[in-house]
């Protein structure tokens, strides 16, 4: 089965890849995603071992940091079902989950932040089809294709 290549927002205020870089073992769950056309990517489509860029969002210089890999695929968030947490979801019993996590670890920091404005700036040609790059997309997971990957790792 082929590899398949994601793009991941964090806000880095909440969790970004310098805490990821500072777990036990640079590991965590990839949770609290509450869109279900996001959730059914983590339930359907993320597999083990597939890449994504750990993307900072909602910051003063939004852009791909670095590089995670999906080290355990989909599987029902805990979150939902903790009436402490903040992503706690009484319409999503143990029985029947509404909401899925992936587990990620860090492969590695880029060198550089590549911008979202670097990003726009090849938005009409060799990322026209980038789902981050489109008007009104505010996905917290998307695909990101083959082409789109190996060109975005060539911007470093």
């Amino acid at each position: 089965m082929p590899m398949n290549h994601w793009l991941l927002k964090s806000e880095p205020e909440t969790f970004g890849i310098d805490d990821l870089a500072a777990l036990p073992q640079r590991t965590t769950s990839w949770d609290g995603v509450r869109n279900y056309q996001a959730r059914n990517m983590l339930r359907d489509s993320m597999r083990k071992g597939d890449t994504a860029f750990f993307y900072h969002s909602n910051c003063e210089n939004p852009g791909i940091a670095g590089i995670v890999r999906i080290a355990r695929a989909g599987y029902p968030d805990a979150s939902a079902f903790d009436a402490s947490h903040r992503y706690f979801d009484p319409d999503s019993p143990a029985h029947a989950p509404r909401w899925y996590a992936v587990d990620v670890a860090l492969v590695r920091k880029l060198s550089r932040v590549i911008t979202l404005d670097e990003l726009r700036a090849h938005a009409g040609k060799e990322l026209a089809g980038m789902l981050l790059l489109r008007r009104g997309n505010r996905l917290s997971v998307t695909p990101v294709s083959r082409r789109e990957w190996d060109f975005i790792l060539a911007l470093e």
